[in-house]
Parts: structure tokens; C-alpha cells; sequence
């Protein structure tokens, strides 16, 4: 199953959003997910963790699913294993949440066609397996990926488009 990548109007909504659900965003101060929520925070977002084995991340309250945030968020950023996601995005679904992002880079992450398909058929808009660095103005090192992936033609484009299946091959 080939999973379409989201398209830059699609990166563009979700980071216009400011109060954003943070799923699977660990425990351990030195984790890429703390440092990514710290980062968003910075940037004046208003991030919420959810992590049912967690009381508070970051000195906020923590979450154990969306659907119990008050008040609701705009949007979630899933930080969790692709076996979860599954699982989450009915979560958002259930939460009204019209807007997830699938973090996946570095190999599958949290990105599972099933989830994807799922958004497809539920009118969320999806962003499935990009690091949200890359589209963060003055990201540093981030946005010299993110100028990788023009050149070699894997940077988000206006509309959509299908990528091959490397990446997404449905595991079982």
C-alpha cells in the first residue's frame, strides 16, 4: 500500500495551529520528543503531553489519551510506535481532532498505512513520516534537511503526491 505524503498546504495548516497534543512524548528529559515539545513550546505553542505512563512532562499536566484534554486541542503530533497509532488516531477522531501528524523519520516511527488510511477515510488531514523541524523557520540543522530532501525531489510539494512504498510496506 503506497501512503501519500501530506502536502505543504497540509505542513502549513497544522503548524498554524497553537495548541497541539503531543502523543508518546517520553519520560526521559535528553529524548528527540522532549526536545522536539521544548522546541514547539519556544516557539509559542501551547503543547500538550499525552503519555498514559506519565502524571506531568516538562512540568505540565500529562494526558493519558486526547480525548480527555480540556480544553480540547487543535491538533496532535504522534511521537509514538506505529503499533500505537493505529489506536491513536481513533483516539482523535473520537476528540474531534481534524488534524495529525505522523512523526516517522528515521524509519517507520510512528507511521502505519493503516493509520494513514484511516485519516484518509475520517477527513483528517494527515502528515504522515515527516520531522516537523524541517518546516520550522530558523531550525539550523533541520532545515539543511529539509533542503536535502528538495534536492533529491522527497520534499513536501503543493497537492499531493503518492510516494513508493519503501518506507510505509505494511508489516505483516
Amino acid at each position: 500500500m503506497a501512503v501519500e505524503r501530506a502536502s505543504l498546504e497540509t505542513i502549513e495548516d497544522f503548524l498554524a495551529q497553537k495548541r497541539i497534543a503531543m502523543v508518546g512524548v517520553s519520560r526521559e528529559p535528553r529524548d528527540f520528543s522532549v526536545m522536539l515539545f521544548e522546541e514547539l513550546c519556544q516557539r509559542g505553542y501551547d503543547v500538550v503531553p499525552v503519555n498514559p505512563n506519565a502524571s506531568e512532562v516538562l512540568d505540565r499536566r500529562c494526558f493519558a489519551r486526547v480525548q480527555d484534554i480540556q480544553p480540547p486541542v487543535d491538533a496532535a503530533l504522534l511521537m509514538t510506535s506505529s503499533a500505537v497509532s493505529d489506536t491513536v488516531v481513533r483516539d482523535c477522531a473520537e476528540a474531534g481532532i481534524h488534524r495529525v501528524w505522523i512523526y516517522g523519520t528515521g524509519g517507520q516511527g510512528a507511521v502505519s498505512p493503516a493509520a494513514v488510511e484511516f485519516c484518509y477515510e475520517h477527513d483528517i488531514q494527515v502528515v504522515p513520516g515527516e520531522c516537523p523541524y524541517m518546516f520550522l523557520p530558523a531550525a539550523g540543522f533541520h532545515r539543511i534537511h529539509g533542503l536535502i530532501q528538495k534536492i533529491i525531489g522527497r520534499y513536501p510539494r503543493p497537492g499531493l503526491w503518492v510516494v513508493e512504498q519503501e518506507r510505509w510496506e505494511d508489516e505483516s
